[in-house]
Parts: structure tokens; C-alpha cells; sequence
């Protein structure tokens, strides 16, 4: 009788905890494309930007390269933690999602640390278009970072006293941290390789 009644609120919620990992994938994606939309705008501004004529390109200080390599080692090891979370392996996907959180603090800092090298240059926010985007769309994706650790404190939180759950909360952090990733890849090469030059091609006035 009592095994019954386990077995039959196990039943009333599973169908419950689906129709709350559907609501947030479906949140999760609404906001990635309300996102992305930003990102669009804030890039085609910049390239815009570039093809005015006081536009000189932006020498991206080496911190870049350290802060995308952790980038993609976060992004990495919540892949991998969403995996062990299927496999019913608790221990080794909360370590690797506690993993991927502290590789997106280190971005962070490494961004802080880029930030602090152009600062030293003489690269200021209203110096000249690049060097104004730069800092505008850093900032915007650390934002947008930040926001997700936030999201990733509670989701740890959650996966420790709720292990049943695991796997839906670390596939939708996975999901956002691949974003993210996506997101900081294409900004870097806008930022590293369209130049005056590429802008006025791309924008037909070369």
C-alpha cells in the first residue's frame, strides 16, 4: 500500500517537473533570441562606425586570447557536467557544473584584466569608435555573463538539494553557457578583424 502510494506521486510529478523543464527551455530561448537580437544591433552599429572616416582599428590586447580559452573551458565542462547529469552520475556533474561556473568568474577577470591593459595604453571609452565599441560591447556581454552565474549560483543551489532535477537545470545552464561562448567568438573576431578598411567594403564605400 505504501510502495502504491510512492509509485503514484512519482507519477503526478514527473509529468510536473516536464511541464516546468518546458517552460524554461522555452524562456531560455525567448531570451537568447531577444539577445541575440542586441548583439545584432550593437554589431551592425559598429560596423557602421567603422566606415566613418576618424575610425582607426584597435590593437585587442593579449588577455583576449586567455579570457576566451577559459571561455570555452567553461562551456566545456558544463557540457560534459549535462552528460554526467544524464548518466545518473550526481557527484561528477555537480563538480563539473560547479567547474564551469568558476572558469566563467575567471573570464570575468580576465576581461577586467584587458580592460585594465587598454586603460594603460591610453585607450579610453571616448577616444575613438573602436576603442568606445570595445568597451560597450565587452560590457554588454559581461552583463549578460554575470547574469548567467547568477542563474548558475541558484541552479547549484537547486541540483544539491533536488538531484532529481539535475539534468533538465545543468542542460538549460549548458545551453545558455554555449550561448554565450557563440556570442563572445563572434564579437572577438568583429572586434580583432573588421577594420576601417572591411567596414567600408562591407558597407560598399571602399
Amino acid at each position: 500500500m505504501t510502495a502504491s502510494l510512492v509509485l503514484a506521486g512519482a507519477d503526478r510529478s514527473s509529468p510536473r517537473r516536464d511541464a516546468r523543464a518546458s517552460a524554461a527551455s522555452i524562456g531560455l530561448w525567448v531570451f537568447m533570441g531577444v539577445a541575440t537580437a542586441l548583439f545584432s544591433l550593437f554589431i551592425t552599429a559598429y560596423v557602421m562606425r567603422m566606415n566613418s572616416s576618424d575610425a582607426v582599428s584597435l590593437a585587442l590586447p593579449w588577455q583576449l586570447w586567455l579570457s576566451t580559452s577559459l571561455l570555452v573551458a567553461g562551456s566545456v565542462a558544463l557540457e560534459q557536467a549535462r552528460r554526467a547529469a544524464r548518466a545518473a552520475d550526481s557527484s561528477r556533474a555537480r563538480r563539473l557544473l560547479w567547474a564551469g561556473g568558476l572558469f566563467a568568474l575567471m573570464f570575468l577577470g580576465a576581461q577586467l584584466w584587458a580592460w585594465q591593459a587598454l586603460w594603460s595604453a591610453q585607450v579610453m571609452p571616448a577616444g575613438n569608435p573602436a576603442g568606445s565599441f570595445f568597451y560597450l560591447l565587452t560590457a554588454m556581454h559581461g552583463l549578460h555573463l554575470a547574469g548567467g552565474l547568477a542563474a548558475w549560483a541558484w541552479i547549484a543551489r537547486a541540483v544539491r538539494r533536488r538531484p532529481a532535477e539535475a539534468a533538465w537545470r545543468i542542460a538549460l545552464c549548458g545551453r545558455y553557457w554555449h550561448f554565450m561562448l557563440a556570442v563572445w567568438l563572434v564579437l572577438f573576431a568583429l572586434l580583432a578583424w573588421v577594420t576601417p578598411e572591411v567596414a567600408r567594403f562591407i558597407c560598399g564605400t571602399a
